[in-house]
């Protein structure tokens, strides 16, 4: 059941509203950006996003494809979201999971985490190796 968040950037400069389901899955992604940042992303559609505060703050990072716009805070440096477009999504929101700052402990935890294979474009698959994601 999708519940809302608030999530935010750490010197709060960014913020927003999100309705998510954590518990209909999170991902971990190996392509060179998520493995350095060490992102744990959860998909949100348009109708489930609102930046609240932060849109002049925002800088922002693409590579590669160019297709996923790679946000951050310029104040604090903190990625607490992205957004892109793909085939089977439409455009979307990648949301920081550990930017939501009213997830309980217990939702974290208990929040399923599926791997991709960013690295090699194969989002329906899992790398090869994931224990250091």
């Amino acid at each position: 059941m999708k519940k809302t968040y608030h999530g935010s950037c750490h010197c709060g400069e960014v913020s927003y509203e999100t309705q998510l389901d954590l518990q209909a899955g999170t991902f971990r992604c190996n392509c060179s950006v998520c493995r350095k940042k060490r992102s744990w992303l959860a998909v949100a559609s348009p109708e489930d996003f609102r930046l609240v505060a932060g849109r002049e703050a925002l800088g922002e990072y693409q590579f590669a494809t160019r297709k996923l716009h790679h946000l951050f805070c310029r104040n604090c440096g903190v990625s607490s979201y992205a957004w892109g477009e793909n085939e089977a999504l439409g455009t979307f929101f990648a949301v920081a999971v550990n930017c939501l700052d009213d997830a309980t402990a217990d939702e974290l935890v208990n929040a399923p985490v599926a791997y991709v294979d960013g690295l090699h474009e194969r989002y329906d698959a899992p790398p090869e190796e994931t224990r250091h994601l």
